[in-house]
């Protein structure tokens, strides 16, 4: 898969299908829609292509707010290659590229830029300056530059609309399961594995305490069924996220431990996927009754993973 930062040649591309958009999360929404430009592109001959941004959009229209990721860049690109697509048109997101207007945006970035064929976007797609445009107006602007447009319905899972923001405030809530349907998968956290307290072993559950970009959704604190993938391999595990209550709390941490053998992990990068929160983070009246919990923890989580092994499976 061919990555291009800016605007290219058209004349490298033959026969160019597109589609524009953010992509976080990679959700079954986005899934849909660049399955339909790569089938597209096949019947052509042509290219797959993708049209994002970086950074993203609200980082440079609302730099002050609190706004956080669900994929970063470096696992949107593997998605998309996975999904089949040949090239992702990366293009700078300034404060002068956002006042294109949607006239303007069709001409450069599409037409010119891209030397588009066709496109698939949503339903409610808008562009240009303000997000004026809309998906009337990208088909008036197919017309004059020579692109077809594909308007194409959302995908809905459980009476809803999938949406990055939906799944979001799903994983804020904990709320894995229901998440992971939107997904098509597990919500994944990938971090280099620090130096902790060492009270995991006292508690007979000896943990890796992750270190986490800050800009990344972080489920609500208390206790996930959870897998582990170190390299090529995949281990049950049990994770809390939380401010250690019963120990007078402290920052907010990230640890996993690992349910079927220790392992040296200090300074290796780990990726984290959450199945299914247990229960959320709790103060308890001594450490011998937060031992006894946490053993009771690892149980649910046993059972968990293997209901969720055995749904793979079949």
């Amino acid at each position: 898969m061919k990555v291009t930062r800016g605007y290219s040649d058209k004349a490298t591309r033959p026969y160019p299908v597109a589609t524009i958009g953010n992509f976080d999360g990679h959700h079954r929404g986005h899934q849909a829609l660049l399955q339909q430009v790569v089938e597209r592109a096949r019947k052509n001959e042509g290219t797959a292509v993708v049209l994002t941004f970086n950074p993203h959009p609200v980082k440079i229209l609302a730099p002050h707010a609190d706004f956080r990721f669900l994929t970063d860049e470096r696992e949107k690109l593997a998605r998309f290659k996975q999904a089949g697509i040949d090239e992702v048109m990366l293009v700078e997101f300034t404060p002068t590229f956002a006042l294109l207007t949607p006239d303007l945006f069709a001409e450069q970035v599409l037409a010119n830029g891209l030397g588009l064929k066709e496109i698939f976007v949503g339903q409610h797609f808008a562009f240009g300056h303000k997000r004026t445009g809309k998906i009337d107006d990208l088909q008036r602007l197919g017309e004059r530059f020579g692109f077809i447009v594909h308007p194409t319905p959302p995908v809905t899972v459980d009476g809803g609309v999938v949406s990055s923001t939906r799944i979001r405030q799903l994983i804020m809530a904990g709320e894995m399961a229901h998440a992971m349907r939107l997904l098509g998968r597990p919500y994944a956290l990938s971090g280099i594995v620090s130096a902790g307290e060492g009270r995991g072993r006292t508690l007979g559950c000896p943990t890796a305490n992750l270190l986490l970009p800050p800009d990344r959704v972080t489920p609500a604190d208390g206790i996930y069924a959870s897998v582990t993938i170190l390299g090529t391999d995949r281990h049950n595990s049990v994770t809390y996220i939380g401010s250690k209550p019963t120990f007078q709390g402290g920052s907010r941490g990230f640890e996993v431990s690992i349910l079927d053998g220790q392992y040296d992990l200090y300074g290796q990068m780990i990726t984290v996927e959450l199945i299914e929160r247990i229960r959320g983070d709790a103060r308890f009246e001594s450490e011998d009754t937060l031992s006894r919990q946490i053993a009771l923890d690892v149980e649910s989580a046993r059972q968990i993973l293997r209901h969720y092994h055995d749904r793979m499976d079949a």
